[in-house]
Protein backbone atom coordinates (compact mmCIF):
# COMPACT_ATOMS: atom_id res chain seq x y z
CA UNK A 1 0.00 0.00 0.00
CA UNK A 2 1.43 3.64 -0.94
CA UNK A 3 2.95 5.71 1.60
CA UNK A 4 0.34 6.82 4.57
CA UNK A 5 -2.49 5.61 2.14
CA UNK A 6 -6.06 6.61 3.68
CA UNK A 7 -8.35 3.53 5.32
CA UNK A 8 -11.35 3.44 6.93
CA UNK A 9 -9.40 4.21 10.29
CA UNK A 10 -9.68 2.30 13.62
CA UNK A 11 -10.56 5.00 15.98
CA UNK A 12 -9.56 3.19 19.10
CA UNK A 13 -6.80 1.67 17.15
CA UNK A 14 -5.63 5.09 16.49
CA UNK A 15 -6.25 6.54 19.83
CA UNK A 16 -3.88 3.81 21.36
CA UNK A 17 -1.09 4.44 19.10
CA UNK A 18 -1.27 7.94 19.44
CA UNK A 19 -0.93 7.35 23.26
CA UNK A 20 1.68 4.46 22.57
CA UNK A 21 4.24 7.04 20.60
CA UNK A 22 3.54 9.35 23.60
CA UNK A 23 4.44 7.39 26.32
CA UNK A 24 7.50 6.67 23.79
CA UNK A 25 8.38 10.07 23.38
CA UNK A 26 8.56 10.71 27.50
CA UNK A 27 10.81 8.04 27.25
CA UNK A 28 13.38 10.82 24.97
CA UNK A 29 12.34 7.69 21.93
CA UNK A 30 11.78 9.95 18.36
CA UNK A 31 8.54 8.82 17.24
CA UNK A 32 6.50 9.36 13.96
CA UNK A 33 3.24 7.76 13.44
CA UNK A 34 3.06 4.31 10.67
CA UNK A 35 -0.08 2.88 8.73
CA UNK A 36 -0.50 -0.59 9.44
CA UNK A 37 1.70 -1.00 6.91
CA UNK A 38 4.62 -0.18 8.96
CA UNK A 39 5.50 2.38 6.84
CA UNK A 40 5.35 6.41 7.61
CA UNK A 41 1.71 7.52 7.59
CA UNK A 42 1.70 11.11 6.89
CA UNK A 43 1.59 11.30 3.29
CA UNK A 44 5.18 13.60 1.37
CA UNK A 45 3.89 17.11 1.13
CA UNK A 46 6.07 16.56 -2.54
CA UNK A 47 4.90 13.87 -3.33
CA UNK A 48 3.28 16.06 -6.67
CA UNK A 49 6.27 18.01 -7.00
CA UNK A 50 9.53 17.77 -9.23
CA UNK A 51 12.35 14.57 -7.76
CA UNK A 52 14.39 17.31 -6.31
CA UNK A 53 11.80 18.90 -4.26
CA UNK A 54 11.15 15.34 -3.11
CA UNK A 55 14.98 15.08 -1.35
CA UNK A 56 13.75 17.64 1.32
CA UNK A 57 14.15 15.74 4.69
CA UNK A 58 12.26 18.81 6.54
CA UNK A 59 13.60 21.84 5.74
CA UNK A 60 10.18 23.01 3.92
CA UNK A 61 8.50 23.28 7.52
CA UNK A 62 5.60 21.08 6.94
CA UNK A 63 5.30 17.38 7.84
CA UNK A 64 5.22 14.42 5.83
CA UNK A 65 9.11 13.46 5.88
CA UNK A 66 9.09 10.05 7.04
CA UNK A 67 11.52 8.92 9.98
CA UNK A 68 12.95 12.61 9.04
CA UNK A 69 9.65 14.02 11.21
CA UNK A 70 10.61 12.23 14.17
CA UNK A 71 10.18 13.69 17.31
CA UNK A 72 9.54 13.77 21.07
CA UNK A 73 7.42 17.13 21.24
CA UNK A 74 4.20 15.96 22.50
CA UNK A 75 2.38 19.01 20.40
CA UNK A 76 4.42 18.03 17.39
CA UNK A 77 3.33 14.03 17.63
CA UNK A 78 -0.14 15.29 18.25
CA UNK A 79 -0.20 17.31 14.77
CA UNK A 80 1.65 14.20 13.05
CA UNK A 81 -1.22 11.84 14.30
CA UNK A 82 -4.17 14.40 13.45
CA UNK A 83 -2.60 14.75 10.10
CA UNK A 84 -2.75 10.53 9.57
CA UNK A 85 -5.83 9.56 11.18
CA UNK A 86 -5.65 6.06 9.68
CA UNK A 87 -2.04 5.50 11.32
CA UNK A 88 -2.34 2.65 14.12
CA UNK A 89 0.90 2.20 15.01
CA UNK A 90 3.67 4.22 15.20
CA UNK A 91 8.00 3.98 14.71
CA UNK A 92 11.09 5.18 17.06
CA UNK A 93 13.46 6.39 15.20
CA UNK A 94 16.82 5.00 15.31
CA UNK A 95 20.76 6.69 15.66
CA UNK A 96 19.22 9.64 17.38
CA UNK A 97 20.18 11.15 20.92
CA UNK A 98 19.98 9.81 23.71
CA UNK A 99 20.17 6.14 23.47
CA UNK A 100 21.35 6.34 19.59
CA UNK A 101 19.57 2.96 19.02
CA UNK A 102 20.50 0.04 16.71
CA UNK A 103 17.73 -2.09 15.99
CA UNK A 104 18.70 -5.75 14.91
CA UNK A 105 15.20 -7.07 13.10
CA UNK A 106 15.65 -11.05 13.62
CA UNK A 107 13.12 -12.90 10.81
CA UNK A 108 11.73 -16.26 11.23
CA UNK A 109 10.23 -16.04 7.86
CA UNK A 110 10.57 -17.72 4.40
CA UNK A 111 12.76 -20.38 5.14
CA UNK A 112 15.18 -18.22 7.51
CA UNK A 113 16.21 -17.74 11.69
CA UNK A 114 17.22 -14.47 12.08
CA UNK A 115 17.51 -15.27 16.40
CA UNK A 116 19.44 -18.67 15.73
CA UNK A 117 21.62 -17.32 13.19
CA UNK A 118 22.12 -13.99 15.88
CA UNK A 119 22.92 -16.70 18.28
CA UNK A 120 25.68 -18.49 15.44
CA UNK A 121 27.16 -14.88 14.49
CA UNK A 122 27.88 -14.10 18.24
CA UNK A 123 29.41 -17.49 18.52
CA UNK A 124 31.27 -17.81 15.63
CA UNK A 125 32.76 -13.90 16.46
CA UNK A 126 33.50 -14.68 19.98
CA UNK A 127 30.99 -12.01 21.39
CA UNK A 128 27.85 -12.38 24.55
CA UNK A 129 24.42 -11.81 23.55
CA UNK A 130 23.66 -9.25 26.16
CA UNK A 131 19.83 -9.09 27.47
CA UNK A 132 18.08 -5.94 26.07
CA UNK A 133 15.13 -4.65 25.31
CA UNK A 134 13.32 -7.21 22.71
CA UNK A 135 10.26 -6.64 20.75
CA UNK A 136 8.25 -9.63 19.58
CA UNK A 137 6.99 -9.55 16.01
CA UNK A 138 4.00 -10.75 14.56
CA UNK A 139 5.39 -13.47 12.81
CA UNK A 140 7.38 -14.73 15.49
CA UNK A 141 10.94 -12.74 15.34
CA UNK A 142 12.27 -10.39 17.09
CA UNK A 143 13.49 -6.96 17.18
CA UNK A 144 16.42 -6.80 19.34
CA UNK A 145 17.25 -2.87 20.77
CA UNK A 146 21.31 -1.51 21.17
CA UNK A 147 22.63 1.45 22.12
CA UNK A 148 25.40 2.84 20.07
CA UNK A 149 28.05 5.39 20.08
CA UNK A 150 27.13 8.94 19.45
CA UNK A 151 29.46 8.86 16.55
CA UNK A 152 28.69 6.05 14.85
CA UNK A 153 26.76 5.95 11.83
CA UNK A 154 25.29 2.16 10.93
CA UNK A 155 24.10 1.91 7.54
CA UNK A 156 20.47 0.28 7.22
CA UNK A 157 20.45 -3.31 5.99
CA UNK A 158 18.49 -6.63 4.78
CA UNK A 159 20.39 -9.82 4.70
CA UNK A 160 23.97 -8.48 4.81
CA UNK A 161 25.32 -9.05 8.06
CA UNK A 162 23.45 -12.69 8.22
CA UNK A 163 20.20 -14.18 6.50
CA UNK A 164 17.17 -13.25 8.57
CA UNK A 165 19.05 -10.24 10.46
CA UNK A 166 18.07 -6.72 8.82
CA UNK A 167 19.66 -3.63 10.63
CA UNK A 168 18.35 -0.11 11.46
CA UNK A 169 20.59 2.45 11.95
CA UNK A 170 20.99 5.62 11.03
CA UNK A 171 18.32 7.08 8.94
CA UNK A 172 15.72 4.57 10.27
CA UNK A 173 13.11 3.01 12.19
CA UNK A 174 11.69 0.16 14.03
CA UNK A 175 8.01 -0.62 14.87
CA UNK A 176 7.19 0.13 18.23
CA UNK A 177 5.91 -1.79 20.53
CA UNK A 178 2.02 -2.10 20.74
CA UNK A 179 1.86 -1.01 17.32
CA UNK A 180 -0.91 -2.86 14.95
CA UNK A 181 -0.08 -3.75 11.57
CA UNK A 182 -1.56 -6.02 9.04
CA UNK A 183 0.25 -8.38 10.13
CA UNK A 184 -0.41 -8.42 13.62
CA UNK A 185 0.62 -6.32 16.82
CA UNK A 186 3.72 -5.84 18.06
CA UNK A 187 4.46 -6.59 21.80
CA UNK A 188 7.09 -6.05 24.14
CA UNK A 189 8.90 -9.22 25.47
CA UNK A 190 7.31 -9.92 28.92
CA UNK A 191 11.01 -10.79 30.11
CA UNK A 192 12.40 -7.47 27.94
CA UNK A 193 14.66 -5.37 30.33
CA UNK A 194 13.51 -1.81 30.34
CA UNK A 195 15.40 1.15 28.82
CA UNK A 196 18.54 2.05 28.48
CA UNK A 197 19.29 -0.36 25.88
CA UNK A 198 22.03 -3.05 26.57
CA UNK A 199 25.45 -1.29 24.63
CA UNK A 200 26.59 -2.86 21.38
CA UNK A 201 28.87 -5.19 21.79
CA UNK A 202 32.38 -4.05 19.98
CA UNK A 203 32.93 -6.93 18.14
CA UNK A 204 29.31 -6.41 16.95
CA UNK A 205 29.65 -2.89 16.04
CA UNK A 206 32.63 -3.67 14.13
CA UNK A 207 30.71 -6.30 12.12
CA UNK A 208 27.80 -2.87 11.52
CA UNK A 209 30.41 -0.37 10.84
CA UNK A 210 31.55 0.14 7.47
CA UNK A 211 35.30 -0.17 6.91
CA UNK A 212 36.79 3.38 6.94
CA UNK A 213 37.69 4.19 2.96
CA UNK A 214 41.37 3.89 2.31
CA UNK A 215 42.49 7.72 1.81
CA UNK A 216 43.18 8.26 -1.74
CA UNK A 217 47.01 8.05 -3.12
CA UNK A 218 48.29 10.99 -4.21
CA UNK A 219 50.08 10.46 -7.81
CA UNK A 220 53.70 10.95 -5.34
CA UNK A 221 52.60 7.44 -3.58
CA UNK A 222 52.01 5.58 -6.92
CA UNK A 223 55.36 6.61 -8.63
CA UNK A 224 56.32 2.73 -8.12
CA UNK A 225 60.17 3.65 -8.06
CA UNK A 226 61.92 5.70 -4.90
CA UNK A 227 64.45 8.60 -5.44
CA UNK A 228 64.82 12.20 -4.57
CA UNK A 229 64.88 13.30 -7.81
CA UNK A 230 61.84 11.23 -9.17
CA UNK A 231 59.55 12.47 -5.98
CA UNK A 232 60.80 16.24 -6.46
CA UNK A 233 59.70 15.92 -10.45
CA UNK A 234 56.16 15.21 -9.35
CA UNK A 235 56.03 17.52 -6.85
CA UNK A 236 56.92 20.04 -9.36
CA UNK A 237 53.53 19.39 -11.48
CA UNK A 238 51.69 19.03 -8.46
CA UNK A 239 52.34 22.40 -7.18
CA UNK A 240 50.75 23.99 -10.39
CA UNK A 241 47.98 25.73 -10.86
CA UNK A 242 45.81 26.50 -13.89
CA UNK A 243 47.02 29.84 -15.42
CA UNK A 244 50.68 29.33 -13.28
CA UNK A 245 52.95 31.99 -12.72
CA UNK A 246 54.83 34.06 -15.86
CA UNK A 247 53.09 31.79 -18.03
CA UNK A 248 54.27 28.14 -16.58
CA UNK A 249 50.63 26.47 -15.84
CA UNK A 250 49.64 22.55 -15.43
CA UNK A 251 50.80 21.53 -18.98
CA UNK A 252 53.92 23.42 -19.34
CA UNK A 253 55.23 22.18 -15.69
CA UNK A 254 54.12 18.75 -16.77
CA UNK A 255 56.28 18.84 -20.50
CA UNK A 256 59.11 20.26 -18.38
CA UNK A 257 59.16 17.61 -15.94
CA UNK A 258 58.89 14.84 -18.42
CA UNK A 259 61.67 16.15 -20.12
CA UNK A 260 63.69 16.22 -16.85
CA UNK A 261 62.00 12.30 -16.61
CA UNK A 262 63.36 11.29 -20.07
CA UNK A 263 66.69 13.11 -20.27
CA UNK A 264 68.37 10.02 -18.37
CA UNK A 265 66.37 7.12 -20.72
CA UNK A 266 66.99 4.60 -17.03
CA UNK A 267 64.58 2.26 -16.78
CA UNK A 268 62.37 4.55 -14.39
CA UNK A 269 61.69 6.88 -16.81
CA UNK A 270 58.55 5.33 -18.15
CA UNK A 271 57.35 5.07 -14.62
CA UNK A 272 58.05 8.49 -13.54
CA UNK A 273 55.97 9.80 -16.56
CA UNK A 274 53.36 7.50 -15.35
CA UNK A 275 53.26 9.05 -11.80
CA UNK A 276 53.25 12.59 -13.52
CA UNK A 277 50.28 12.09 -15.47
CA UNK A 278 48.63 10.81 -12.83
CA UNK A 279 49.67 13.98 -10.72
CA UNK A 280 48.76 16.30 -13.49
CA UNK A 281 45.06 14.62 -13.81
CA UNK A 282 44.95 15.23 -9.97
CA UNK A 283 45.50 18.98 -10.72
CA UNK A 284 42.68 19.19 -13.40
CA UNK A 285 44.07 18.68 -16.48
CA UNK A 286 42.14 16.50 -19.00
CA UNK A 287 43.79 13.03 -18.98
CA UNK A 288 44.18 13.11 -22.79
CA UNK A 289 45.94 16.33 -22.72
CA UNK A 290 48.38 15.00 -19.88
CA UNK A 291 49.17 11.85 -22.10
CA UNK A 292 49.59 14.07 -25.11
CA UNK A 293 52.05 16.23 -23.07
CA UNK A 294 53.98 13.18 -21.80
CA UNK A 295 53.98 11.82 -25.38
CA UNK A 296 55.47 15.04 -27.00
CA UNK A 297 57.81 15.43 -24.07
CA UNK A 298 59.35 11.84 -24.83
CA UNK A 299 59.52 12.48 -28.45
CA UNK A 300 61.11 15.61 -28.14
CA UNK A 301 63.88 15.38 -25.63
CA UNK A 302 67.19 13.24 -26.10
CA UNK A 303 67.96 10.57 -24.28
CA UNK A 304 71.55 9.75 -22.34
CA UNK A 305 73.49 6.98 -23.36
CA UNK A 306 75.23 6.93 -19.71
Amino acid sequence: MPHGTPQQPSRPAHSTALAQALAAAGKDLPVIPLSRTKLPAVRSPHRDEPPARRRCRGECGRLGHGVHDATTEPEVIHALFAAAPWATGYGIACGRPPYHLIGIDLDVKHGQDGITGFAELADDHGFILPGTVTVLTPSGGQHRWFSGPADAHIPNSVGKLHPGIDVRGSGGYLVGPGSLTTAGRYLLDPNSPSLPAAHVPSQLLQLLTPPKPHPPRTPSAAIGTSGKRATALVQFVLDSVPNGKHGTGRNDRLYWAACRAYETGGPDAENIAAALVQAAIHKGLPAAEARATVDSAARNTPRSKA
